[in-house]
């Protein structure tokens, strides 16, 4: 729905941003709280439910943007999307406090956000990422989500009574909070794509810029919110795993959930320079936190500069 004044398109994208921040926070606040309350570890945490919550404004935006508007849109979205997770949301936490990479996250859990990005690449080069390919992709997460819930059985069984003596109940509260950041994310979801894509459309921008910029960073913002947040509390096993988490999540759960509804169409411009700058951030990313195992305050300048680059090259 294309809405006429720019003034309520305008509206539309801060109300929509607001709505997706204020909805992840409902639902970080949730599912941590719940998370916590049967003993997973932070950084289990950070990698699983608050990235698989934190996903979900990629998810509302890219599926009813598939099917309201066009591919492009969700497509930009989530490739924009994961390399501002690295450029700007790792960035910008490891300058507010350099972050420590635990070991599980390292082995474990980015090999499987470079063959998410390298499977995307490859099943896409072909101009079209169609049913069959996010079958391929969400067999992909079926895989990562088996090897989390083994390593969580494996901490579970370490726990000693003392410890789950000390562990919160789950309360009805959190399922609530979980509820209405759901409702929230759908709304925000729903006001941004309108208010961008009118917005952006009538000054004459594609559909594939719409997504990679206002979406991709409206989007990015309930991982910014987590992860700065982290950062500052000194939690950075949560901030490092968010960002993992994420970037797995938003190419195996939600290009494969949108595969399944309709294919994605995929450009030359796309196979010519976002891919590769999906490859290079996340290349970039796994070099820097493998080194010394943590992501320094220069990590995050260069990060910060590189996606700022990037946004300036995407400019018509």
């Amino acid at each position: 729905m294309l809405y006429g004044s720019p003034l309520v398109q305008l509206l539309l994208i801060v109300g929509g941003v607001a709505l997706l921040y204020a909805g992840a926070e409902l639902l970080v606040s949730g599912a941590g709280d719940l998370a916590l309350a049967v003993g997973l570890k932070a950084s289990t945490v950070g990698v699983t439910v608050v990235a698989f919550a934190t996903t979900a404004p990629e998810l509302f935006v890219s599926l009813l943007g598939a099917v309201t508007v066009s591919t492009d849109i969700g497509l930009g979205a989530i490739v924009g999307s994961n390399i501002a997770n690295i450029g700007l949301v790792l960035g910008v936490s490891a300058i507010i406090r350099p972050l420590e990479v635990s070991d599980t996250v390292l082995r474990r859990h980015m090999p499987f956000m470079v063959l998410a990005a390298l499977l995307l690449v490859g099943l896409g080069w072909d101009g079209r990422v169609g049913f069959v390919d996010g079958l391929v992709l969400l067999t992909a997460l079926v895989v990562f989500t088996a090897t989390v819930l083994h390593r969580v059985q494996q901490n579970q069984s370490a726990i000693s009574d003392a410890e789950r003596d000390e562990m919160p109940d789950v309360k009805a509260r959190d399922v609530a909070t979980v509820v209405g950041g759901i409702v929230a994310l759908v709304l925000g979801s729903r006001w941004l794509i309108d208010g961008g894509e009118s917005l952006l459309s009538a000054a004459g921008f594609s559909d594939l810029f719409i997504g990679l910029t206002v979406l991709a960073l409206g989007t990015s913002l309930p991982e910014l919110a987590a992860s700065v947040v982290s950062a500052y509390r000194g939690e950075s096993e949560f901030s490092v795993g968010n960002v993992v988490g994420s970037n797995i999540y938003n190419i195996l759960a939600v290009i494969g959930i949108v595969t399944l509804v309709t294919p994605i169409g995929v450009a030359p411009g796309v196979r010519g320079f976002e891919f590769p700058a999906l490859l290079a951030f996340t290349a970039g990313a796994v070099a820097l936190m493998s080194y010394g195992d943590r992501v320094t305050r220069v990590d995050g300048l260069v990060l910060t500069a590189g996606y700022g680059a990037f946004l300036y090259l995407l400019l018509p």
